[in-house]
């Protein structure tokens, strides 16, 4: 878990982040980009150039300081920063003129960020990108205390993050590793100070349903071994029981140039020698949707008509019986990675292990990689195969496409690279028109679907438990600011 908004590459960090730390601008709970710090912006007609006037007077929490034009360009210049050893800030960043020579160190600051004055800000993108404003709203691009993290990395000098000095609407009271996190509301928010007084996010110990029921928690997620018992409408929680879909992927992922691999059709095998459907209903309890695909019900772009690879226990043995491989005789040992700290996989694991080894006489090891090096060591391509997500950052099909697959991209974690993906996907960012837009993303997702980079296998869905005095706690897709719009009512 880590509080530095250059540093969160993870769902649970940017949970807490959002809630502290604020940015130029920020999703709603209708899921539109809104101003934040920015009052007002401009774009220039060539849809390059964004000029953003920043509200006067907003306050640092834990002083009478004034954010200035000046502190938003520290921070987004920080998170860029090599020596900050951030693995994300390109990713979202890097559409901003000299960006890239920054972060390679052939220059000394980005200059398509500019301090026009104390309120305005300007920054130049390198073309034309339908959903830049977008990646504003995610961590890198959020405002740091200069006085309180310089020098500091994403691995060194920390501290700071016990009590961060930020503008968000909600302030990190206590933080106690492992254990639990504490806000309070601040008053001076810009957008109108929280209902709330006080947040307790409960990270360790006990039964969480549990402590519910005792009135000791007034939220909580329902996981696999309580769902049967709260959907049943005779059981008492089933009227605080709410679930909604995500705008995410829970994927296995394959190092395109390891072997075995490295053949399309071994990663076809492996795809089709997976039964989905009996995954979901048996092991998931069918809290989880079936994805042929890469993009989530829900997103723009999102394709009904795709033609995912569906299991064909036949077509499967076939394919690995005509790879370069000859059959599973030849193949290598096999080993898959997964984050986590015990010493036993997940059942969903287990299951597809067991699939593979039953459809295609393949054993698959298993390796526990450690949590902190997890996300570095796949992108640095360490792992054959390994088990993985990915969350919407916001509601556009590039940050699931292009991010993951262009061969460009520093988040492309298979080292997977088609020329033609590349240039659907190129074509479709500068493309103005949404229906062709789309298209593009379409035509690239299936190409991708078919050369199994990735092995599709299920969105998730929030499910989770209310009390009823609980007001406007929303159910979000992706990962917003939502704090501040819950009320208690007594």
């Amino acid at each position: 878990l880590t509080l530095d908004p250059a540093c969160a590459t993870d769902v649970d960090s940017a949970n807490y982040i959002v809630e502290i730390f604020g940015g130029l601008v920020t999703i709603d709970r209708d899921l539109q980009v809104v101003p934040d710090i920015a009052e007002r912006w401009d774009l220039s007609d060539d849809g390059t150039v964004y000029t953003f006037q920043l509200r006067r007077g907003i306050l640092f929490h834990k002083e009478d300081r004034q954010v200035t034009a000046s502190d938003v360009k520290y921070s987004m210049e920080r998170a860029l920063d090599p020596d900050t050893q951030s693995t994300v800030a390109e990713t979202y960043l890097g559409d901003i003129v000299g960006a890239e020579e920054f972060v390679d160190g052939d220059a000394d600051e980005v200059t398509g960020i500019e301090v026009v004055d104390n309120y305005t800000l300007r920054i130049t993108i390198d073309a034309p990108k339908p959903y830049f404003l977008a990646k504003l709203t995610y961590p890198t691009g959020f405002l740091v205390d200069r006085n309180q993290v310089e020098g500091s990395t994403c691995f060194s000098g920390t501290n700071w993050q016990r009590k961060p000095n930020a503008t968000g609407p909600f302030k990190l009271e206590e933080w106690d590793l492992g254990q639990r996190i504490v806000l309070e509301p601040n008053s001076r928010y810009h957008l109108g100070a929280p209902y709330l007084g006080r947040v307790v996010y409960t990270l360790g110990g006990g039964s969480a349903i549990t402590m519910y029921e005792n009135d000791e928690l007034d939220v909580t997620g329902v996981g696999l071994n309580d769902i049967e018992r709260v959907r049943d409408p005779a059981e008492p929680l089933n009227q605080e029981f709410h679930e909604a879909s995500r705008m995410d992927i829970w994927y296995i992922g394959f190092n395109v140039e390891e072997p075995p691999f490295d053949d399309v059709k071994v990663r076809q095998a492996f795809a089709q020698a997976i039964d989905k459907d009996k995954l979901i209903e048996v092991v998931l309890l069918d809290a989880v949707v079936k994805a042929d695909g890469i993009l989530p019900p829900g997103i723009p772009g999102f394709n009904e008509d795709l033609q995912g690879l569906e299991f064909d226990l036949e077509r499967a043995q076939q394919l690995l019986a005509e790879s370069s491989y000859g059959g599973p005789g030849g193949l290598p040992d096999i080993e898959i990675a997964s984050s986590g700290r015990g010493a036993s996989v997940g059942p969903v694991s287990e299951a597809i292990l067991a699939m593979w080894e039953e459809n295609l006489g393949v054993k698959v090891s298993t390796r526990q990689a450690e949590a902190a090096t997890f996300f570095s060591d796949v992108r640095d391509g360490e792992y054959q195969m390994f088990e993985l997500g990915w969350v919407a950052d916001y509601p556009d099909p590039e940050n699931f496409l292009k991010i993951k697959f262009h061969s460009d991209s520093t988040n492309n974690d298979t080292q997977y690279a088609n020329a033609e993906v590349d240039r659907l996907l190129d074509e479709a960012d500068a493309e103005t028109d949404e229906a062709t837009r789309l298209s593009l993303y379409q035509q690239a997702e299936q190409i991708i679907v078919n050369d199994v980079p990735w092995i599709p296998l299920f969105h998730d869905k929030f499910s989770v438990l209310i009390k009823p005095y609980v007001k406007g706690y929303v159910l979000p897709p992706f990962v917003i600011p939502r704090l501040r719009y819950v009320q208690i009512e007594e």
